[in-house]
């Protein structure tokens, strides 16, 4: 064991190709909250530049939190252009921060005040700030339109950063408050800035490449100084260097490249600044003290004598077609104090000319101390290119000193270690020993946790057995509450998150929210005349209600989402069995044609673009009637599955499209074309120009003196009962195939010319319509206030739940979509409410009649929510009963 730890070690540079390799950092993945809203970040870390009042402080701008009077407002009126009043956070140490979060003052209906646009500040030592800009420049970020709903906004690019400020941006003059929250994860190469060449322009036959850093937080003029940029962002170019993976930006944008016409002496030189002096070895022990991502780990390694040791990989460009190749030779200097050392390491990798992708190559160095590293890449061609370079971190033993840190982090982030101090081989036998036994503890706790869990679960399904089997299919979650009503507060009961950290995937409409508001949606527990033996037998966790009525408890979450955020389509296995034996008839569209517009929606594996296409009209079947002229782009969603998705999301997608190829309907959205020779997978449907009908009908007002005084766009009392004809016609059609739509609203119709509609499935990814959706246990969600309650409280989702779905849809329409539906209760209210319709004792509350809407049509709508589904109308009748009204 000593000769692994001899400091004499001889030091070498191996390099090796690994095409599998990604970016230490992940965005996707690195979404972490990182204290605010879970108390993690006291606060003595959090200030502001000024307070209306000791109870909207800066302490009480936590996201999700009521304390103080509910947020941290600033002293004065915020005006146009005044940039004075931030709300400051201090992580203590440096982090990557991908994504924020922010709300306004609600404080239980009292407060209204929000900040509808603000700015981002950063900074990594607290004395240079930094205004975050993203990839196209703009440095607003558009905030809260109401007091309580969370925004979640990605910060693309992410941003490196110690200290943030939030700072409140207005068009007009206006009082704001502010709650947030910073998501990410340590920053664990430790690198605070890298000075290389400013990038250079490559010109193409075609067209100028720009190999720029155009993200470099530091100065730029002929060189990039004391900032971090494209080279530290988590994304990897392409093969083909002149393609992104970001839309509306210039080829090149990928990767940062030179000329060595521009570099007499054959190599470019790039410096990197850490934050303090690191051990940069290759030497490993152990494979369990390398959970570098693991919080507890990594707080206690500085006191068991352990230090950080890096091996720098470099995504490299190799389309040697162009006259690009990864770099010919390196040659890296070190620097601990203020000197460099004398004697560098070098390498030179073996050139490939076979293979043009881009790669990552890792570069492992040598028992080297230093808190910089200046590397000089010398060129393989006429250009390199780099995209990425990460400093992977290990965990090794040492007994090397620990210079002091060059950085100026405050002392008391600094681990204490004593110079003298050496390794032992009993001390490193008895260490092992003890990390090993704790390993087996903590495996032996956990197979107990889920063996009682799995024996708990099994018991619950046995007495679930001896219920009426119309209450077989019982939904019953614990669950989490996205956001509030738009109308009111929401009454939640807190409970705190075991975790430290909770990590916010891209599932939803914008992004989960990290919620520590825990409430539980109802179970049907026995019925009244249930023995109470039976009773006795649950979990004590359960409370039985003596009328029958749900109880709560924990079962299976139903999961409405696709993979790409928006809800799928309920069928039977009958009818996909005869779905399975057709082949997909859609064309290969070339992606090419494709110009991203505004992106819809987002998903767990996906996301929904809005698109236009060129040329789509030569890829229409005749059955496709496009009123638009043939050299005119065609506006198109798109449903991107992301390149990284596992096997099941790929079936899942692929099942998707040949179940939209099958839906043939002037009512229903139609699938058009795919993208699928290649990744990212793509299925492009129709979409209509006048978006959806909740926002076309909220932009509306119906025909009337106050519309004639107000100069407001009306639709007429017919046009609205022709639009909820042809949703209740695409409906017949759909129940005619035994498809189960699951989320019929109007923000799930759209709407073209002369009032044409479409029903689409995308409305549940849109962050637009986060407040409509029950949030359950960070992932699924439930649109409860357009379900049934057998949908609710038995997870049943048929026809006859489509049905009420479309009551509740046509009650919407006559009301214009002023209202949402029961915006006088709660989510936990209506969860109630369908109780009262189990109960079935005449106490349940249904919607009101709408002022618009005659006797004859709130007949249709109470017919729609009867208690009983066999006795609603079936979408035939429904669709003639409407079409009887028309004049």
């Amino acid at each position: 064991m000593k000769h692994l730890l001899d400091t004499h070690l001889h030091r070498f540079l191996f390099l090796h190709l690994l095409g599998a390799v990604t970016s230490q950092v992940n965005p996707d993945v690195c979404r972490y909250p990182l204290g605010m809203s879970g108390g993690q970040i006291q606060d003595e870390y959090i200030s502001a530049s000024s307070q209306w009042s000791e109870s909207t402080a800066a302490r009480y701008g936590r996201l999700n939190c009521e304390e103080g009077d509910g947020a941290w407002c600033p002293e004065i009126t915020v005006e146009p252009d005044n940039l004075t009043e931030f709300l400051q956070i201090d992580l203590r140490s440096l982090y990557f921060i991908t994504l924020v979060g922010t709300q306004g003052r609600h404080a239980g209906g009292i407060g209204n005040e929000f900040t509808q646009m603000y700015k981002i500040k950063y900074s990594r030592d607290g004395s240079r700030w930094i205004s975050w800009r993203n990839r196209q420049g703009k440095q607003v970020i558009e905030g809260n339109r109401n007091a309580y709903d969370i925004v979640l906004k990605d910060l693309d690019p992410p941003i490196i950063a110690r200290f943030v400020r939030f700072m409140p941006v207005t068009d007009h003059s206006m009082n704001v408050c502010m709650r947030v929250e910073l998501y990410g994860c340590e920053w664990l190469d430790g690198l605070v800035s890298y000075n290389a060449p400013a990038g250079e322009q490559m010109k193409l036959p075609t067209h100028p490449v720009y190999l720029n850093d155009s993200v470099y937080d530091g100065a730029v003029i002929h060189s990039m100084t004391e900032g971090l940029g494209q080279l530290t962002d988590g994304q990897c170019g392409l093969d083909d260097f002149t393609l992104s993976h970001i839309y509306n930006v210039w080829p090149g944008y990928d990767y940062v490249g030179w000329s060595n016409e521009s570099f007499p002496s054959g190599f470019v030189e790039i410096m990197f600044e850490f934050d303090r002096v690191r051990n940069f070895t290759t030497m490993k022990v152990s494979s369990f003290l390398k959970r570098k991502n693991n919080l507890k780990w990594k707080r206690v390694l500085p006191l068991i004598g352990l230090t950080t040791c890096v091996c720098v990989q470099v995504h490299c460009n190799n389309r040697f077609s162009r006259q690009v190749k990864a770099f010919r030779h390196v040659v890296c200097y070190f620097r601990s104090d203020s000197d460099w050392e004398p004697t560098p390491v070098s390498f030179s990798p073996v050139v490939d000319e076979k293979n043009p992708s881009a790669r990552f190559i890792s570069v492992s160095l040598a028992n080297h101390m230093a808190s910089a590293i200046k590397c000089q890449f010398y060129f393989a061609d006429a250009w390199m290119m780099f995209s990425e370079i990460t400093f992977q971190s290990d965990t090794d033993m040492y007994n090397t000193t620990v210079a002091p840190p060059t950085t100026k982090l405050p002392p008391n982030l600094i681990p204490e270690e004593d110079p003298t101090h050496k390794v032992d081989d009993s001390n490193t036998r008895i260490l092992i020993g003890c990390l090993v036994a704790i390993i087996f503890i903590l495996v032996a706790i956990i197979v107990i946790i889920l063996w009682r869990q799995v024996w708990q679960k099994m018991l619950e399904k046995a007495s679930r057995r001896m219920l009426d089997d119309e209450l077989t299919a019982s939904l019953s979650i614990q669950s989490e509450t996205f956001g509030y009503n738009h109308n009111q507060s929401r009454t939640l009961s807190e409970q705190e998150s075991n975790s430290t950290y909770e990590r916010i995937f891209p599932l939803g409409p914008d992004y989960q929210e990290p919620s520590r508001l825990i409430c539980k949606l109802p179970e049907f527990a026995q019925s009244s005349e249930e023995p109470a033996s039976t009773a006795t037998s649950k979990s004590n966790t359960t409370t039985v209600v003596q009328d029958g009525v749900p109880h709560y408890a924990e079962a299976d979450i139903v999961n409405l989402q696709g993979v790409t955020g928006g809800n799928t389509y309920a069928i039977p296995a009958v009818t996909m069995d005869l779905l399975s034996g057709k082949d997909v008839a859609v064309e290969e569209f070339p992606r090419k044609l494709l110009t991203f517009k505004e992106k819809l929606g987002e998903g767990q594996f996906g996301e929904v673009h809005l698109c236009e296409a060129e040329g789509m009209q030569e890829f229409m079947n005749e059955e496709y009637l496009f009123d638009i002229p043939e050299d005119q782009a065609v506006l198109v969603a798109v449903k991107m599955l992301r390149s990284d998705a596992n096997k099941n999301a790929r079936n899942d997608f692929l099942k998707e499209i040949k179940i939209m190829s099958r839906l043939k309907d002037p009512n229903i959205i139609r699938l058009l074309a795919v993208c699928i020779y290649s990744d990212p997978l793509c299925m492009i449907t129709e979409y209509m120009e006048n978006g959806d009908l909740n926002q076309f009908l909220s932009r509306h007002e119906p025909e009337g003196q106050l519309a004639l005084l107000s100069n407001a766009p009306t639709v007429s009392f017919n046009n609205l009962c022709y639009m909820a004809t042809q949703i209740a016609s695409g409906m017949k059609y759909l129940s005619s195939l035994n498809f189960v739509h699951r989320d019929l609203a109007t923000r799930n119709c759209l709407v073209g010319k002369n009032y044409t509609i479409k029903i689409a499935d995308f409305g549940m990814s849109r962050n637009l319509y986060s407040g409509d959706y029950y949030r359950i246990q960070g992932r699924a969600v439930l649109p409860i206030r357009w379900m049934s309650w057998e949908s609710i409280l038995l997870g049943k989702f048929t026809t006859a739940s489509d049905m009420w779905a479309f009551g509740v849809t046509l009650w919407e329409i006559l009301n214009f979509c002023k209202e949402q539906p029961y915006s006088q209760l709660t989510d936990e209210q209506v969860i109630e409410n369908t109780g009262e319709f189990f109960r079935d004792q005449k106490r349940q509350i249904y919607l009101p009649q709408p002022v618009l809407c005659p006797d004859s049509l709130y007949k249709i709508m109470l017919s729609c929510w009867k208690r009983n589904a066999k006795e609603r109308p079936s979408f035939q009748e429904i669709h003639k009963a409407l079409v009887d009204l028309q004049p």
